[in-house]
């Protein structure tokens, strides 16, 4: 494998280890709607803010979400809002795999 194709394989890789954890699939999704601010996604999930704030650096340091800081409020967005639309595929090989085990039973 070359340089270039491993920095690119490598790249893809980080951005799902970011969105691989339930949360920051969650806040991503959330984000999928419309920016929102810290606070909101905490009030949802019943987290504290460091939690969330945790979660959302993974996601900002993977290039999936960008901020913006309007006074004491942080707001975030999804850099790119196609990052998932691969969700529709994810599903799909879910309900193929539950097609699959109940052909079994």
């Amino acid at each position: 494998m070359k340089d270039k194709q491993k920095a690119l394989i490598e790249a893809k890789a980080n951005v799902l280890k970011a969105l691989g954890h339930p949360t920051r699939l969650w806040m991503a999704e959330q984000l999928e709607h419309g920016e929102k601010c810290v606070c909101e996604l905490a009030e949802s999930i019943d987290a504290d803010f460091s939690t969330i704030s945790k979660h959302l650096s993974v996601l900002k340091q993977a290039g999936v979400v960008a901020d913006e800081k309007r006074g004491k409020q942080v707001f975030y967005k999804l850099k790119v809002p196609c990052i998932l639309k691969y969700m529709s595929c994810i599903e799909a090989v879910i309900k193929n795999q539950a097609e699959e085990q109940a052909d079994l039973l």
